[in-house]
């Protein structure tokens, strides 16, 4: 027989406010005025506030003023009738489209330039093709993607024409058309590997003895020559020394990978908003929000005087109850907005200020080696709040700086150990590590091991693997890649 029971237990939950708080944070600048426009159009007991004030005003007083300049309004007006309010659906003072003459429509003219699928299709019609082999060449242009390149396997595009197209063909056929394609422009496009690619566009340039021996590379010795084994291609092409094949890689070297990326399209350009605004005034570092972090908003007035009206009311009228219980659900997720957009403020002040005082040697100076080791662990402690907070304000936030705009992850690293017993930033090992590179002789490039060892000799204690680890981050490719023919 099953019994049933009562049990009781504690668990932590977020609140609307604190969930709303932790949204807010994390949002970027560039993103928070789209955010704030969209909760101004939900919400009608949120408005803009008075863009007249001075920013360096006290808050305070600023409170006070508006105040008393609310009971002066509100006493020159006349008492709002709520019932007036309940015959009215529509919110005064929030036109959007739709409302009469506030919208006007017009014609707003659009920047367009042909895409790389467009280009291709208007060379296809120079083609004298038949209605089946034009199906046939619109299928294959259909399947490149935007580097340029058709990965698909032809079988398959052959089966996409049967079911798609009912056209019923053959490899032979297809590679036919293909071949037709790869002679349009951009030289190299619809290629089925970075091979095939190379050799087109080497069949297309000037013939001449370099160029012959470049097509030979490619075709005959491509793997070779993706693994930087000069000594084995000079063998298989029967060359005498690397003064044979130089010329030839430098014709390589110059050709283009991705020809798709060569098309002229709708470019769209991302600006960086830095969140703060760094100010050296001798000596003293000041730290600002940007303005776009402190929007003016308040509580709807004539909201709050409607719910006012139904507190002092005796009306017991169910349509009236719903309707201010809608008034007042607005007017707290107003309050709570308002609240969560100052506490955001208060947050992201709090956390630069401790990353500068944190790093106060590197922004006074823009030396990347006064910069300290610094986990999201450091921070937290100092301003007592969690770490998934840091990490929050942390994530998608940069700062101008009298040296450039830096997003606040690059101030973060961990910290190596030096033969004195001191501990420095990886990113300072990480340059050294740069410089290494980019000062070594191409023709016989540093490899890990190596690098470990003048790390070491430079009094930094650092394993090989993690001078791999730093190498790839800084995308720099292992020595026999790095190889150049000088």
């Amino acid at each position: 027989m099953q019994k049933l029971s009562l049990s009781q237990s504690l668990s932590q939950k977020l609140s609307p406010q604190q969930i709303q708080f932790i949204k807010l944070l994390q949002v970027p600048t560039a993103e928070l005025e789209s955010r704030i426009e969209e909760e101004l159009e939900v919400n009608p007991a949120l408005e803009e506030g008075e863009e007249e004030e001075s920013p360096t005003q006290n808050q305070e007083e600023n409170t006070d003023a508006e105040s008393e300049e609310k009971k002066e309004e509100v006493s020159s007006e006349d008492e709002i009738n709520v019932e007036d309010y309940l015959r009215d659906d529509d919110f005064g003072g929030y036109k959007m489209q739709g409302d009469g003459e506030a919208f006007e429509e017009r014609d707003m003219p659009i920047s367009t330039s042909a895409t790389l699928n467009e280009q291709l299709l208007s060379q296809l019609g120079y083609l004298q093709l038949n209605e089946r082999q034009l199906k046939i060449g619109e299928q294959l242009i259909g399947s490149i993607e935007s580097d340029g390149y058709i990965r698909r396997d032809l079988e398959a595009i052959i089966n996409d024409l049967a079911f798609a197209q009912n056209v019923d063909t053959e490899e032979d056929e297809v590679e036919e058309i293909l071949v037709k394609i790869q002679d349009f422009d951009p030289a190299g496009i619809a290629a089925r590997n970075l091979q095939e690619c190379l050799l087109i566009q080497l069949e297309r340039i000037e013939q001449n003895p370099n160029t012959r021996v470049a097509y030979n590379i490619i075709d005959r010795c491509f793997e070779e020559f993706t693994k930087k084994h000069y000594a084995k291609i000079i063998k298989k092409l029967d060359l005498e020394d690397e003064e044979d094949i130089k010329p030839a890689i430098e014709i390589i070297t110059k050709l283009n990978p991705k020809p798709g990326g060569t098309s002229t399209g709708l470019v769209k350009t991302q600006y960086i908003i830095p969140d703060f605004i760094l100010t050296n005034n001798d000596g003293d570092l000041e730290i600002s929000l940007n303005s776009r972090n402190a929007p003016e908003l308040k509580v709807s007035a004539s909201y709050s005087d409607m719910f006012e009206a139904y507190a002092k009311s005796d009306k017991k009228d169910k349509k009236l109850k719903e309707t201010v219980s809608f008034v007042k659900q607005k007017l707290d997720s107003a309050k709570w907005f308002i609240d969560a957009i100052r506490q955001r403020q208060q947050t992201l002040i709090k956390t630069m200020r401790t990353i500068v005082e944190y790093q106060h040697e590197y922004f006074l100076t823009g030396d990347e080696s006064k910069l300290r080791p610094m986990i999201l662990k450091d921070i937290a402690e100092r301003i007592d709040m969690d770490i998934s907070t840091v990490s929050r304000v942390a994530n998608s936030k940069s700062i101008q700086t009298e040296f450039g705009t830096f997003m606040l992850k690059y101030f973060f690293s961990e910290g190596i150990a030096t033969e004195s017993g001191e501990d420095v930033s990886s990113r300072e090992v990480k340059n050294e590590l740069k410089k290494l590179i980019g000062d070594e002789d191409k023709s016989k490039p540093l490899s890990d091991d190596k690098l470990e060892g003048l790390l070491r000799d430079r009094g930094y204690t650092i394993a090989r693997r993690t001078v791999a680890k730093y190498r790839e981050q800084l995308e720099l490719p292992v020595a026999r890649l790095r190889k150049e023919l000088l």
